[in-house]
């Protein structure tokens, strides 16, 4: 608010000269900006809030101001080497899921080989329900491969916030296929068979091989279990609330696909043995219907989970509270408008706000660094002048060097909220104005 004071004083005058009307000279309307010590404490506040910021720094060069044949001032010029916007970010992923999606991929292929001779030699149906099974976990671990490693390409000028949310489009992919081939074909083959089933034969290798598939499937989900654990580690949240909400969905996707499996073999086992007790054929496709169910459930799951971060979610409230708190802390802000974050993908947000900047702290903190004497010194100078024209000079270059450390002042911004937030890869941080005009 307070940074289009001056703006406005300028165009009245401006306005005022142009007109046969009398108008103020237009040094009497500057010297508030200069002599005006009113508030101490938030020029101390704000002082104390940048000294570790030794990038901001101003140098003199000369940029002489001629009014009748002599030199009037020296133009104070600010270094802006130090404002340059264009940024490249590298994108650097501790990617938890990695490690279980590799040892998932091995183990169901693993799986898949041992159900499928299994099956071709005991014809059983709930033993063809898991080899169906192992074929869609291992499409889908190729799917979540293929997405890991296209997900990790770098930002270009198509795609300028980088690719990470291609991860989650291939996560989606592998749901849809396993609630359309692991569940519904699943399900349809074993009522199908309701009727016409008959016991399966050689039940005692199917048995042998779902306690070997059981210790593989296992050991893929204790590795999965491990990931998602530092997964919940790294965002600083519990499990249940990272297998819910987390940022990555993809070692979520590793651990419900692995205990899906896990639980499908147990439910086999119970479907043989009830089988070979009570000579009942129909408990073989029952097995089959219960893990088609448990499959749809979490492809249900998994497409909510991978819905959520296509569509782009805000970032978690605790890390938003925190960069609130900062802005409205800061004494070069007044207030904060329209703020709004997405996350683009695991571990990257980006966050944007509206800021009305406190238009005296900014322009005192700009006279500390630079010298409020030797702006001061100029503007009495040049206001000793018959003409306004070496004033409007040294207005317009002083108007360019605020504009300047306003731009410094957003800078810092960015790097305190990148900061207390390093997930937070992209800050957008726009000057809000509160003078609507009028229709």
């Amino acid at each position: 608010m307070r940074t289009s004071r001056l703006l406005t004083v300028l165009r009245h005058h401006s306005s005022s000269s142009s007109s046969n009307h009398q108008s103020p000279p237009i040094a009497t309307l500057l010297s508030s900006t200069f002599y005006s010590t009113n508030t101490p404490e938030r020029t101390d506040n704000f002082t104390a809030s940048n000294h570790h910021h030794p990038h901001q720094f101003f140098q003199f060069s000369s940029c002489n101001v001629l009014a009748r044949g002599r030199a009037l001032f020296t133009c104070p010029v600010a270094f802006r080497g130090f404002l340059t916007r264009a940024k490249k970010i590298k994108i650097e992923v501790d990617d938890h899921g990695q490690r279980a999606v590799t040892t998932a991929l091995w183990c169901n292929f693993l799986v898949f080989s041992l159900k499928f001779g299994v099956w071709l030699v005991s014809s059983s149906h709930v033993m063809l329900a898991e080899v169906v099974h192992s074929v869609a976990d291992f499409a889908n671990q190729v799917l979540l491969a293929y997405g890991l490693s296209s997900s990790k390409r770098a930002p270009d000028a198509l795609h300028p916030y980088g690719y990470s949310k291609e991860r989650f489009v291939w996560s989606l992919i592998s749901a849809v296929g396993i609630f359309c081939l692991g569940s519904g074909a699943t399900i349809v083959h074993g009522v199908q068979n309701l009727w016409t089933s008959q016991p399966p034969e050689n039940i005692t290798y199917a048995a042998l091989v779902i306690g070997g598939s059981f210790v593989i499937e296992g050991i893929s989900l204790v590795v999965a279990i491990h990931a998602v654990r530092k997964g919940a580690a790294a965002e600083g949240m519990k499990v249940k609330d990272y297998v819910w909400r987390g940022h990555d969905p993809t070692a979520v996707a590793v651990m419900t696909e692995d205990g899906a499996a896990v639980t499908g073999l147990l439910i086999a086992a119970a479907s043989l043995v009830a089988v070979k007790t009570t000579g009942n054929a129909i408990y073989d496709p029952i097995g089959s219907i219960v893990v088609g169910n448990l499959l749809g459930m979490v492809a249900i799951f998994l497409i909510q989970r991978n819905r959520h971060a296509l569509i782009g979610r805000a970032i978690d409230d605790h890390d938003m509270e925190k960069v609130l708190h900062l802005l409205k802390n800061d004494p070069v802000v007044d207030s904060v408008y329209d703020c709004k974050s997405e996350v683009i993908g695991p571990g990257f947000f980006r966050f944007k706000a509206e800021i009305d900047f406190n238009g005296v702290v900014l322009v005192q903190n700009y006279l500390i660094r630079t010298g409020r004497e030797e702006w001061a010194k100029q503007f009495r100078e040049a206001a000793k002048e018959d003409d306004d024209a070496a004033l409007l000079k040294i207005m317009s270059c002083y108007g360019e060097e605020v504009v300047t450390a306003l731009g410094s002042e957003v800078d810092r911004l960015e790097q305190e909220i990148q900061d207390i937030v390093p997930g937070i890869r992209h800050v957008d941080i726009e000057a809000h104005n509160p003078i609507v005009p009028l229709p």
